[in-house]
């Protein structure tokens, strides 16, 4: 008997995360839901029917402490959703900074500590956004997010510029939108194209995904889409075995 592939999403104790989780259930996955809230991802869990493990995704030894659990069980992990985020309210160099540490550097470390555990053939899906079009920015820091020979080192120096530029107070005459949510959600669909490009050898398919504006606590009440739809989004990516190094909204490309 084959095993059932094993998918772990991040950020999942409620909206869209849990959605995921439920829909992969429903799709033949063994899903393990994640949460830094451990009483709220538990509840969740046994609500939807999945398993449970903590973690703070920026943190380094929730991240490695995770890691650990999964190898001492022999699992291997067939596909990872890096769903965790936060949009705050504001626009300062202290709300950069979070949202950057939790969008943009903590779906990085998770990904590198998971890396050994996902398997050759698997797939990784991040969780962006259509706030991360890339028109909004100058035609040269548009340049620099869309180059195909993009590195990851350059890719978080290029994200440190805005940060620097935001608390310089000159981060709109150097280009840059005045939206943390907006860089980190450009920053994650440039870091799945170059994820892509480096894990071929491994055959692990890597993608950003736009589930739309959708009715949660962080897309607010007045949102068109339901969790269902959105979560439908990335599960349209995440079992397409062809898509790689893409931004996918619905199961089709989305401008970026």
């Amino acid at each position: 008997m084959t095993a059932q592939p094993l998918a772990l999403v991040t950020g999942a104790n409620q909206g869209i995360g849990l959605e995921t989780c439920r829909q992969l259930k429903a799709n033949g996955f063994n899903v393990i839901l994640t949460s830094r809230d451990e009483a709220a991802g538990r509840t969740a869990a046994a609500q939807a029917g999945v398993g449970y493990r903590r973690l703070d995704v920026t943190v380094a030894a929730d991240i490695s402490a995770l890691a650990a659990s999964l190898t001492r069980d022999g699992s291997r992990i067939d596909l990872l959703v890096n769903n965790a985020a936060i949009s705050l309210d504001g626009f300062n160099s202290e709300v950069v900074r979070q949202t950057l540490a939790v969008n943009v550097f903590a779906v990085l470390a998770v990904t590198d500590g998971l890396l050994p555990l996902i398997a050759n053939g698997g797939a990784i899906v991040m969780v962006s956004s259509g706030m991360g079009e890339l028109h909004v920015y100058s035609p040269a820091i548009r340049a620099r997010f869309a180059d195909p020979a993009l590195t990851r080192d350059q890719l978080v120096a290029l994200v440190e510029e805005f940060a620097d530029a935001v608390a310089a107070g000159n981060h709109t005459e150097k280009g840059w939108p005045s939206s943390a949510y907006r860089v980190s959600k450009a920053a994650v669909i440039a870091l799945a194209k170059i994820l892509a490009r480096d894990l071929r050898g491994r055959g692990i398919r890597v993608n950003a995904v736009c589930p739309g504006w959708v009715r949660t606590r962080m897309g607010g009440g007045s949102a068109p889409r339901t969790l269902e739809v959105g979560a439908a989004s990335i599960m349209a990516t995440a079992l397409d075995g062809s898509a790689n190094g893409g931004f996918f909204r619905d199961g089709k490309p989305a401008t970026w």
